[in-house]
């Protein structure tokens, strides 16, 4: 049962492109009951655009879904676990998971909605998937899982997580933008998932076994 407010303070900050937001509290008085958070604003982490990373244009119009996703699917892009970090790499990572999905998989563009680098930076995946994060009410449909593409976002994490942990970069950046992603559309933090939870493949790897942390350090970001 909700306690009745008898006091709201509310902080808010801007969210912008590549730039943190502001952060807001909500906090409730009512009755005998002390005051306890009841959300907490998740500030943008930056998330580098199709254009920024120098992404070729999709070989056709993507598809605009015109309601929000259920649910986030984590993957792991079966990749080298590169020991390079950086930015620069983080971008021709993304385009080299383009080329793949366009060039070999005949896909109209990248399959996943972004991409999370062993360095902890976030990139764009297909076009347009950014726009719609930021305004939290439509979603490009995907080509990262099967018969989930149109209802869940899909973040590729680069890197092979069959026998080894993600650096904790990665690891952090994930539970940030899986936070933030839950906060824009709606998504409860119990609705993240793995790839092999809906087809068969052994993505995410090891990431798998830790969703029951993800979810939990999701919801602590979120305030729940």
């Amino acid at each position: 049962m909700s306690v009745p407010l008898s006091r709201r303070a509310v902080l808010r900050g801007a969210v912008l492109l590549g730039a943190a937001g502001g952060a807001a509290a909500l906090t409730q008085l009512g009755g005998d009951h002390p005051a306890r958070a009841a959300a907490t604003r998740v500030d943008q982490p930056t998330i580098a655009s199709c254009a920024t990373w120098g992404a070729r244009p999709p070989s056709s119009a993507v598809t605009v879904v015109q309601s929000r996703p259920n649910k986030i699917i984590i993957h792991h892009t079966a990749f080298p676990n590169a020991t390079d970090y950086s930015l620069a790499y983080a971008y021709q990572n993304s385009r080299d998971i383009q080329n793949l999905h366009m060039d070999t998989n005949g896909w109209l563009d990248s399959g996943q909605h972004f991409t999370n680098s062993r360095g902890g930076h976030l990139t764009e995946g297909r076009h347009g998937s950014l726009y719609a994060l930021l305004h939290g009410q439509t979603m490009v449909q995907g080509a990262h899982c099967v018969g989930q593409n149109s209802q869940a976002i899909g973040i590729e994490n680069d890197g092979t997580y069959l026998t080894v942990q993600p650096p904790q970069a990665q690891w952090d950046s994930l539970i940030w933008f899986c936070a933030f992603t839950c906060q824009q559309y709606g998504i409860p933090s119990s609705e993240i998932y793995g790839h092999l939870d809906f087809n068969s493949t052994q993505c995410p790897g090891l990431l798998h076994d830790r969703l029951p942390e993800l979810r939990g350090a999701v919801a602590a970001r979120l305030g729940g």
